[in-house]
C-alpha cells in the first residue's frame, strides 16, 4: 500500500520481527544495543507517566521481551530506584542478548527471584515483560496465574511491546491477558494494539522507534494504516467563499418503517452536519411529521412503494439505505429498487440483513456492518468475526466489493487497495442510533466528492472523535444525538478544532 497522508503504518508481529532482523543484520545495529534502547524508552515513558514512582517490580519471561525488562530494571537501579525482577522462566536458560541483559541487571544490584505474587503490592509500578508478540496459543498454568495476580493487585502496569496474553495480529485475548495502564511498543506499531479486545488491556499506547533509520521499512507494505486526525483534516479543505449548496451534493436517506422514524432523522441530520448541501428523507408516510419537527432543514417525503422514489432519485447524488428500514414487504420493495440504481450507495442495518439473504457484489457501495451483521453477511459466527477483525473486513470486501466498514472497538475500513484502522470511541457509544449517525456521515462526505474509502475512513474517525468529545460529561447515558452537536467543529479543521478531539 502507498503511504497515506495522516496515517501511521501498522505491522504484523512477523513483519516487526523482520524489521528487527534487518536492523541488526543489514543495518548493523547490535542486538543488545536495540534491547538497551527499548528498555531505556520504556523507563523514560514510565517516569513521564508516574513521575512520583521510585519502586518498580519487573516480571520477566523467556525471550527478548524479558531482556527488555531486565534492561529497564538495571536502568531504574542506576537511577537510585528500588528495582526487582520476578521471573517465570529461569534466567539461567536465557540465551543471547536476553541473557546478557539478565547478567548486567544482576551485576548492577537488581534483586532477581522467582515470581512471588506477594511482592506485587510492594512496588508502585509493575512492568510486564512476560510474553511478547510471538504468543500463538492460550496462556495457561503458572503464566495465567501470574497474570491473574497482577490484574488483581491494583498496582498500575506498564507493558513492554504488548500486554502479555494479547495477540499482536488480532487484538484477541489468548485465554487471559495483562490489563496495562501504559504500553510502550517498539520498532513498529502492531495491529493488535488497536482493535479487538485491545482497548481493555493496552491503556495508553506509546510508540518507540528506537532511533532506527526512517527508511528501514521502505520495502515492506504495512498490514494496515492507523488513521489519525490529520487524515480527516487533509480531506476537509476550507470552502471557497463563492460556494453554494448545489456544490456539496444531495443525500437521499431511505428507511424509517413505522416506529423507526428516529433512525432516518439521525442519519439525515448527520449528513447535513458533515456538510452535505441537501438532504432528503424517504420514509413511511406516518413518520414524516416527526422527522420534520425534529429537523426542519431536512426534506421529507412519505413513500408507500418504490415507484414514489423516482423523483427523489432524479435529484440525489448518494443514497443511504437501511436506517430503520425493517425487513417487511415495504422494506424489501424499496431495497430491491435501490439496488438497481446507478447512484453510489451506503448500506447499513436492515439493508445489510436483506443483502445477506440475497448476496450481491458491486463496486460503488459502502457497507457498514457491526460484528453481528458482518457474521450474517459472511455466513459465520460473531465470535469468528471478532477473533480476527482485520481478516473479517477483508473477506467482506472480497465477497461484496466496494468498501467495507467493520464497526466496533478499533473500527476497520477495507477497500480493494487498502486497509485502515481507526482508533478512538468509547463504551458510551454502545447505544441505539450510533450506526444511523455514522451512515449519514459517510453519505454526506461521499456526496461532497470524497472517494468511497476516503469518505468511510474520514467519517469513522469523525464519529469516534465526536463520541469522545460528547463523553466528557460521562459515558453512561451518551446518546447518538449527542454526537451531532460535536460534528460542526470537527469538520472545520481550518478553524483549529479538528486536530484534537479532546481539545
Amino acid at each position: 500500500m502507498k503511504p497515506q497522508t495522516g496515517c501511521e503504518p501498522l505491522y504484523s508481529a512477523a513483519q516487526v520481527r523482520e524489521l528487527d532482523r534487518i536492523a541488526i543484520e543489514v543495518r548493523g545495529v547490535p542486538g543488545y544495543e536495540l534491547m538497551t534502547r527499548a528498555g531505556a524508552a520504556a523507563f523514560a515513558a514510565l517516569r513521564r507517566h508516574w513521575p512520583e514512582a521510585r519502586r518498580v517490580h519487573v516480571l520477566c519471561g523467556a525471550g527478548n521481551n524479558a531482556g527488555d525488562g531486565y534492561v529497564l530494571a538495571r536502568l531504574a537501579r542506576a537511577e537510585g530506584w528500588y528495582a526487582s525482577v520476578g521471573w517465570l522462566a529461569a534466567p539461567e536458560r536465557l540465551q543471547g542478548d536476553a541473557r546478557t541483559a539478565w547478567e548486567d541487571a544482576v551485576e548492577a544490584g537488581v534483586t532477581v527471584a522467582p515470581f512471588d505474587a506477594g511482592r506485587l503490592t510492594a512496588c508502585e509500578v509493575i512492568v510486564d515483560g512476560l510474553l511478547g508478540t510471538g504468543l500463538q496459543r492460550g496462556v495457561e498454568d503458572d503464566w495465567a496465574a501470574a497474570i491473574a495476580a497482577v490484574n488483581a493487585s491494583g498496582v498500575p502496569v506498564l507493558a513492554l511491546d504488548i500486554p502479555s496474553g494479547l495477540a499482536a495480529d488480532t487484538g484477541r485475548v489468548l485465554g487471559t491477558a495483562i490489563r496495562a495502564a501504559l504500553t510502550v511498543t517498539f520498532i513498529g506499531r502492531k495491529v493488535g494494539l488497536y482493535t479487538g479486545q485491545a482497548a481493555d488491556h493496552v491503556g495508553e499506547v506509546v510508540f518507540a522507534g528506537l532511533e532506527l533509520p526512517a527508511d528501514l521499512a521502505a520495502d515492506m507494505s504495512p498490514r494496515s494504516w492507523l488513521a489519525g486526525p490529520d487524515y480527516a483534516a487533509a480531506r476537509l479543505a476550507p470552502r471557497p467563499r463563492t460556494a453554494h449548496k448545489g456544490a456539496f451534493g444531495h443525500v437521499l436517506i431511505v428507511g424509517g418503517q413505522p416506529g423507526m422514524g428516529g433512525a432516518v432523522r439521525l442519519a439525515g441530520e448527520a449528513a447535513a452536519r458533515v456538510g452535505a448541501g441537501l438532504v432528503s428523507i424517504a420514509t413511511d408516510p406516518g413518520q414524516v411529521p416527526g422527522v420534520l419537527a425534529g429537523r426542519p432543514e431536512l426534506m421529507v417525503a412519505g413513500v408507500t412503494g418504490p415507484q414514489e422514489l423516482e423523483p427523489l432519485l432524479a435529484r440525489a447524488t448518494v443514497i443511504a439505505l437501511g436506517p430503520g428500514l425493517g425487513q417487511g414487504r415495504w422494506s424489501r420493495a424499496l431495497f430491491e429498487r435501490l439496488l438497481r440504481s446507478e447512484l453510489p450507495l451506503v448500506l447499513d442495518a436492515d439493508a445489510l440483513n436483506l443483502l445477506a439473504d440475497a448476496p450481491l457484489r458491486r463496486d460503488d457501495w459502502i457497507l457498514t456492518p457491526h460484528p453481528g451483521e458482518a457474521a450474517r453477511l459472511l455466513g459465520c459466527t460473531t465470535a469468528e468475526v471478532e477473533a480476527d477483525r482485520a481478516a473479517a473486513v477483508c473477506r467482506l470486501q472480497e465477497r461484496y466489493g466496494g468498501v467495507a466498514v467493520l464497526k466496533g472497538a478499533g473500527s476497520l475500513v477495507c477497500a480493494g487497495d487498502g486497509l485502515w484502522l481507526v482508533p478512538g470511541g468509547n463504551p458510551g457509544m454502545a447505544s441505539g442510533g450510533m450506526g444511523d449517525v455514522l451512515t449519514g456521515m459517510i453519505a454526506g462526505l461521499r456526496a461532497q466528492g470524497l472517494a468511497a474509502a476516503e469518505a468511510a475512513v474520514t467519517a469513522v474517525w469523525l464519529h469516534a472523535a465526536a463520541g469522545d468529545r460528547a463523553a466528557r460529561a460521562g459515558e453512561r447515558g451518551l446518546l447518538a444525538g449527542d454526537l451531532l452537536a460535536e460534528l460542526r467543529g470537527l469538520v472545520n479543521p481550518a478553524q483549529g478544532t479538528a486536530h484534537d478531539p479532546h481539545a
